[in-house]
């Protein structure tokens, strides 16, 4: 009976281990902001879009393009996934460079980040990220056939995750890591098999058949520029432009992104 207690004991500790190393993972992993106390003004080329599926209700905002256009033409669509600490709202103003060069944008939410239901998991922002997309494929002012994923940080895991099931014609990767399960080992010691969302972002590299574009600052204490570079060198079609900074310092070389865009 000894024996049994220890054993029984063992079990119970290492289901405790599992629980806490779990419940600080997913804390680490998705720190979301408080929810904003006020709602934001929206100009009027955006739109807010509330996403409806598994029983969570994720918002989004369509930034329509601002280039001059006959009113039926279909605009290219970049499909953007922020990063792990951030929110929609933060990103209203930053893609006017696109807009203006003919790309309209789609802001997407992470479930239980700002007014959006529901709690963050890699399942969750996968099926927001392909709510998303489905919604608009749907809309006459969108390209279907040039829907890009753009993620940064936890965003490439988001865009990855959708790249795994909906035809994205691009993917711009910024400032983001192989793996979750790949991150835990470097900084924590984690096992992977203890990782519940893995974001398996080279897999999914290693297989996508269009074009990529990786951006990632030379001095970036949060995720080693050596992840892109791995990316990189998995990646059939792509290219890497390294940046003199950080993590969330980087100025964006917008002229460069345009022209990877607007090339496909």
């Amino acid at each position: 009976m000894t024996g049994l207690r220890w054993a029984l004991a063992a079990v119970a500790i290492a289901a405790a281990a599992w629980l806490f190393i779990h419940a600080a993972g997913q804390r680490l992993l998705y720190p979301a902001p408080p929810r904003p106390s006020v709602d934001v003004a929206l100009e009027a080329a955006a739109e807010r879009i509330w996403l409806e599926g598994a029983g969570a209700r994720t918002e989004a905002f369509f930034l329509a393009s601002t280039a001059p256009a006959n009113e039926s033409t279909a605009t290219p669509l970049v499909l953007y996934a922020h990063g792990n600490g951030e929110l929609i709202d933060y990103w209203l103003d930053q893609f006017e460079p696109l807009r203006a060069a003919g790309i309209s944008v789609l802001l997407v939410e992470y479930p239980g980040y700002g007014r959006s239901a529901g709690r963050p998991s890699e399942a969750s922002i996968q099926h927001a990220m392909i709510t998303a997309f489905d919604w608009a494929a749907s809309q006459p002012r969108v390209d279907r056939e040039h829907i890009i994923g753009w993620g940064r940080s936890l965003g490439g895991g988001a865009v990855c995750a959708l790249a795994r099931a909906r035809p994205l014609a691009a993917l711009v990767l910024e400032s983001t890591f192989v793996s979750v399960r790949a991150m835990a080992s470097e900084m924590f010691a984690i096992p992977g098999f203890l990782v519940r969302d893995p974001f398996d972002n080279l897999a999914v590299v290693r297989a996508f058949p269009g074009p990529i574009l990786l951006l990632h600052g030379e001095h970036d204490p949060s995720i080693p520029v050596e992840h892109a570079r791995m990316l990189n060198a998995a990646a059939a079609h792509s290219e890497l432009h390294l940046l003199p900074c950080g993590h969330n310092d980087c100025e964006r070389p917008w002229a460069l992104i345009e022209e990877f865009l607007l090339r496909r």
